[in-house]
């Protein structure tokens, strides 16, 4: 992937994610579901975990275009869970957060609008974001606009503080699958069907275990259950690659955490180094047996790191 402009079929859906949510040991979290309106869409949530006196952990899914189901696959979030409420939600445009009034921008500024919203509308005065993937450049303009609300940030596997200097492996590392993506001839309409299995073939990139990747889709299921939506994730991603939020970054005073997969050929791990480099006091894990996908494929580790960091000083 060069960027996240337009070539979307490939490209602007190469930091997507999706897996379906599994309960430990048979029991049962707390779970709801409801929408905050606001003038343009009726922002969909979904939590996990009651409300406790922990901070809340908000989580951005990547893209952009899809809905936050793709996250939802692996119990990582369900055992976060059992400390603290945790929170997704799906961007305008995309799973349960539609329609959009009709006119209404598909932009990064729309949806750093949005994700204040929110967190307006659920009653919470700070947050502990972590965003993924495209999300992580999505917190990090947030955390731009409300440090305030901002109590620990978490960038996982994140497109970084600006699309333009993402590092992509893929040519380099699997040439002959992207040669045969090169070749195929591209109908000057491209249809949902054919974007979904874009899609497919582009996952199959994204593991470092074969046998990971193999589970990851036995969980999946159909590709349509990831609420790919092309034209929303086309827009914004173009309207996101002129953003550039490093400059900002030497400003954030809240806690960061930055994880990588070690094989991350999606966003390569110099991306999260560069953040870590960037941020003041940040810390830095990397995930040795995974790539785009860590909280898949070493869940155990993940919840961990992820979970000392939630409970550690502020």
């Amino acid at each position: 992937m060069k960027s996240f402009r337009t070539r979307w079929p490939v490209a602007a859906l190469r930091s997507l994610l999706l897996t379906w949510p599994a309960l430990a040991a048979g029991q049962a979290l707390p779970h709801q579901t409801g929408k905050i309106p606001t003038e343009q869409v009726a922002l969909a949530y979904e939590t996990f975990g009651a409300s406790s006196s922990a901070l809340p952990l908000l989580v951005v899914n990547g893209g952009p275009g899809l809905s936050h189901a793709y996250l939802l696959p692996t119990d990582v979030w369900q055992q976060l869970a059992r400390k603290r409420r945790v929170i997704f939600y799906d961007q305008r445009g995309t799973g349960a957060s539609k329609p959009l009034q009709a006119g209404a921008p598909q932009t990064l500024a729309a949806q750093v609008a949005d994700l204040e919203a929110l967190r307006k509308g659920l009653n919470l005065p700070k947050v502990l974001l972590l965003g993924d993937s495209y999300g992580g450049l999505l917190s990090i303009a947030y955390a731009s606009a409300y440090p305030e609300h901002v109590a620990k940030l978490i960038l996982s596997d994140a497109a970084g503080s600006n699309l333009n200097t993402l590092v992509h492996l893929f040519e380099e590392v699997f040439p002959e699958t992207m040669a045969a993506e090169k070749q195929q001839k591209r109908p000057a309409v491209v249809t949902q069907e054919a974007a979904e299995a874009s899609m497919h073939t582009h996952f199959n990139l994204l593991f470092y275990s074969a046998a990971q990747r193999d589970l990851y889709f036995q969980k999946l299921g159909p590709i349509h259950n990831v609420g790919l939506e092309p034209a929303v994730g086309q827009a914004v991603g173009e309207d996101a690659s002129k953003a550039d939020f490093t400059p900002k970054l030497a400003g954030f005073t809240f806690p960061t955490l930055v994880l990588t997969g070690r094989f991350d050929m999606n966003v390569a791990p110099l991306t999260a180094w560069r953040l870590r480099q960037a941020i003041p006091g940040a810390k830095i894990v990397f995930f040795e047996q995974s790539g785009h996908f860590p909280w898949f494929e070493e869940p155990a580790k993940y919840r961990s790191v992820v979970e000392q960091f939630l409970d550690g000083p502020r």
